[in-house]
């Protein structure tokens, strides 16, 4: 079975059980993945998290219901898994713009929100670098914040992380951990990403621990031996990246047609000087072979 059929037998799932609970271990199951990896894949391929996914469905399949039967509102909530007439009333006025009492009136303009269906899509303009390797273990250090990472906030993380990346160039601290690292007042320092939590996770600027141990003032980071994917923005001009676009190809392209899963660990945005005002981010992610079918 491909990846393909997969991914529409787990929307099949979801699409049949939209007025009941759904287990999100067992949509991952389907799709022969684990529970993280495919909703942080169904976000980067669709641009809306799975949550939200199912939330506009109910919501659709509500505002036909009301439409077109004698349905009423506190037994159509109920169904849709609202504890409340208030709390539906509220989501499907935000969806639709008018109170699931109006949805009878002739006229009114509902939204609905189709289901989705994975298809080929042939793309290919663009090649996709990358190689697997082996890394030994190592510890890092840096000052870490929580990123929101899912719901409403798909987005999040690509205004949290720059935000603050800024607030400690501003405030000293990047010029502290290179001092701390022993690096130059324009050495390049490392992000990590990890302690992945539901709709969170940490994100550290730092770098790799010195000889001397933990400098004081900071957090420490161990990372275990792990395999990793290594892919590359290739080389850019200062403050021009592309590391964004590069995450959402990893996510939405790499991961869909490979044969590796996310491994649940520490993933990073390596940065490096290479000369003549040049620079190139590597984005490493732990990886696993996938379970055979």
């Amino acid at each position: 079975m491909d990846w393909l059929e997969r991914m529409n037998n787990a929307m099949e799932y979801i699409e049949t059980r939209l007025s009941e609970n759904i287990d999100y271990d067992q949509v991952a199951k389907i799709a022969c993945c684990s529970t993280y990896h495919f909703q942080r894949m169904f976000s980067f391929i669709t641009s809306v998290p799975l949550s939200e996914y199912i939330r506009r469905r109910r919501l659709t399949l509500a505002a036909f219901e009301l439409q077109q039967s004698d349905a009423k509102v506190i037994d159509t909530a109920l169904k849709y898994g609202y504890e409340s007439p208030e709390a539906f009333s509220r989501a499907f006025k935000k969806m639709h713009g008018v109170m699931p009492t109006s949805a009878r009136e002739k006229g009114i303009v509902l939204k609905a929100y189709p289901r989705l269906s994975s298809h080929i899509s042939i793309r290919g303009d663009v090649e996709m670098n990358y190689k697997i390797e082996e890394k030994q273990g190592f510890e890092m250090f840096g000052i870490s914040t929580a990123v929101h990472d899912a719901g409403d906030l798909f987005e999040q993380p690509f205004v949290e992380i720059p935000a603050f990346w800024a607030k400690c160039v501003n405030d000293g601290t990047v010029n502290r951990i290179r001092a701390a690292a022993g690096l130059g007042e324009n050495g390049q320092l490392h992000g990590v990403l990890y302690n992945h939590q539901w709709e969170k996770f940490s994100y550290m600027i730092g770098y790799f621990l010195p000889p001397g141990g933990l400098p004081a003032g900071f957090e420490k980071l161990q990372v275990t031996p792990q395999t990793y994917a290594i892919f590359s923005t290739g080389l850019f001009p200062d403050g021009q990246s592309g590391v964004h676009e590069l995450w959402r190809r990893i996510w939405g392209e790499w991961f869909p047609s490979s044969n590796y899963e996310f491994a649940n660990g520490p993933e990073f945005e390596m940065t490096y000087d290479r000369g003549n005002h040049l620079y190139e981010i590597e984005v490493w992610i732990p990886v696993i072979k996938k379970p055979s079918a």
